[in-house]
């Protein structure tokens, strides 16, 4: 890809994401949520192809992918106004059939188009297919943890607002602000699991299910990452201060620990 492609490719989410702005403040705060995400996402593409001392080349393709990860997020919002792929459609593959459906993607050579489309589609996944080439098996990883860093930031910084003043949070909730943990999610993340959406009940089940996804990074830069900005230890705080949490947090950051560890031995 060269760079003038990627920066037309960077123009057209500016002008795609901006058609889904209008009157209504509860749909503009959605949208803007995830167009931001995509710029930041994009930005944490980049800093993980400079750790793994990618060419030129490939971080525009890391960028480009950054941008367009979540690029059904938009239609499917503006269409079922619900960011849950439950509620309404799988926007990983929405965003497949928006890039066929613009052409946005015409220009570039057929496998770069392909690589691009595959790591949209295999985003949002439990977990990657075992059949992806090499090149398109890097970048379903790297957008799958850079997606991760942010939602982290999100995440975090959205609750903060939420519990401050609920009566004004513009931004949809999925779930039943109890303070209780479902058995069955301490569970999934005490064995290794991760834990999928539909097992969610509660806001304190999704938070133990975004300190679960260490179990699904990919590589040393997004833990090292995710440990300096301590979203584990923050998310932990947001949990009740159960006995049952403080196993779980024992567990999580033994195998955070364990993994960083090896990586500056040499042994993987």
């Amino acid at each position: 890809m060269e760079q003038q492609q990627a920066d037309r490719l960077a123009s057209w989410f500016d002008s795609y994401a901006a058609g889904f702005y209008g009157d209504d403040g509860f749909a503009n705060a959605n949208i803007k949520l995830k167009d931001d995400h995509s710029r930041r996402v994009s930005d944490e593409m980049l800093y993980l192809a400079d750790a793994l001392r990618l060419g030129e080349n490939q971080k525009r393709m890391a960028r480009v992918i950054g941008l367009l990860h979540d690029i059904g997020r938009f239609e499917q919002f503006e269409k079922y106004r619900t960011y849950s792929d439950q509620k309404s459609v799988n926007h990983s593959q929405l965003g497949v059939e928006i890039l066929h459906r613009t052409g946005v993607l015409g220009g570039l050579h057929e496998t770069e188009r392909q690589l691009i489309k595959k790591a949209v589609e295999c985003h949002g996944l439990k977990e990657l297919p075992t059949d992806l080439g090499d090149e398109t098996l890097l970048f379903a990883r790297m957008i799958r943890d850079a997606d991760k860093l942010d939602v982290f930031c999100v995440f975090i910084e959205y609750h903060k607002l939420y519990t401050d003043d609920p009566d004004q949070f513009m931004l949809e909730i999925e779930f039943a602000d109890e303070p209780v943990c479902s058995p069955e999610v301490v569970e999934a993340i005490l064995n290794g699991q991760l834990v999928g959406y539909g097992r969610l009940r509660t806001l304190n089940d999704m938070k133990l299910m975004l300190i679960g996804w260490v179990y699904d990074i990919n590589f040393t830069a997004t833990l090292e990452r995710i440990r300096e900005r301590r979203h584990l230890e923050t998310l932990f705080g947001l949990l009740p201060q159960t006995e049952q949490v403080r196993i779980v947090r024992d567990k999580i950051f033994a195998y955070v620990d364990s993994r960083l560890s090896r990586q500056n031995s040499g042994s993987c």
